[in-house]
């Protein structure tokens, strides 16, 4: 099954929701980054987390950077979506390797650590971006976001998020819901989807149940009645191209780029989020360096 996003309303209008499927997109994510099982759970939470954070933006071209620091071993963790919730990210440490927990589950919460804070960047394509902050306090990721839009953005909200990795280390489910309350809704509505989530039990098994997003969300939202109001396919996608890493060869200034033509011949750029590479040979460098020069 491909990945999918679907947004939802209660029938009152007093929650909205999101929730993915993003098992095809979180493997590709290990795969690219060589990822061990609890940095593949880690950056799947998080990517699942920033795609539906994005796809609620309304801006054509806009995007979300969901960045989080906690000072465990991973390091950090950058997702970005658009807003159509395709994302891209990356792990700063792929390779860690931690102990199981007690239950036997994946141990995200010290890979991650709790020492630190969890940013969102919303571009809208305006003078400057709105950046918004935390305190990390469990690291585990879904209680993190759910802590942020209640304290940055003052919204009562509930997350869950989930990867399922397989003996072999490939992904085998992947995905989590984003339930925001709307204004007007009673305090003894957090009670209630409070007790419906708890009585649903975690996302990994719900997702191994059924991996499809809605019947995510309505086992997750058991007793309330939704209006699916968009379904749509999610992708790993990254916007990389030989023109940015160009640019970021030019933003090296003429005398580094000089002094890199001069020691290695020629370049090879790597982005961060996909295994896309570009070759330039020293004519290429050379080109660049000519017009850096021209311009001066």
């Amino acid at each position: 099954m491909s990945d999918k996003l679907i947004r939802a309303i209660s029938k009152d209008g007093l929650m909205k929701a999101a929730a993915v499927s993003t098992r095809g997109l979180t493997e590709r994510a290990r795969q690219i980054h060589r990822t061990l099982p609890v940095a593949t759970a880690a950056l799947g939470r998080t990517l699942a987390a920033a795609s539906m954070m994005g796809n609620a933006l309304k801006e054509d071209g806009a995007s979300v950077t969901l960045q989080i620091k906690g000072g465990g071993p991973l390091g950090t963790l950058l997702a970005v979506s658009d807003n159509q919730g395709n994302v891209r990210g990356t792990v700063e440490n792929p390779a860690v390797e931690l102990p199981l927990r007690e239950d036997g589950k994946l141990d995200v919460g010290a890979a991650v650590g709790n020492q630190g804070t969890l940013t969102v960047i919303r571009d809208l394509h305006m003078k400057e971006p709105y950046v918004g902050s935390i305190g990390l306090l469990w690291g585990e990721i879904a209680e993190d976001v759910a802590l942020y839009f209640v304290e940055s953005e003052q919204i009562p909200a509930a997350c869950g998020l989930g990867v399922l990795v397989d003996r072999d280390q490939s992904v085998l489910a992947a995905g989590g819901f984003l339930i925001q309350l709307l204004p007007g809704a009673p305090d003894e509505m957090v009670s209630r989807i409070e007790a419906s989530l708890m009585a649903a039990g975690p996302v990994t098994s719900l997702l191994a149940a059924n991996p499809d997003p809605e019947a995510l969300l309505r086992r997750a939202l058991d007793g309330f009645e939704l209006d699916i109001l968009e379904r749509s396919p999610i992708e790993y996608r990254c916007d990389c191209s030989r023109e940015r890493m160009e640019r970021a060869l030019i933003s090296l200034g003429p005398d580094e780029l000089r002094a890199l033509i001069d020691e290695q011949g020629q370049a090879e750029l790597t982005c961060r989020f996909c295994d896309n590479v570009q070759v330039f040979a020293r004519e290429q460098l050379e080109a660049l360096l000519d017009g850096m020069n021209r311009k001066k």
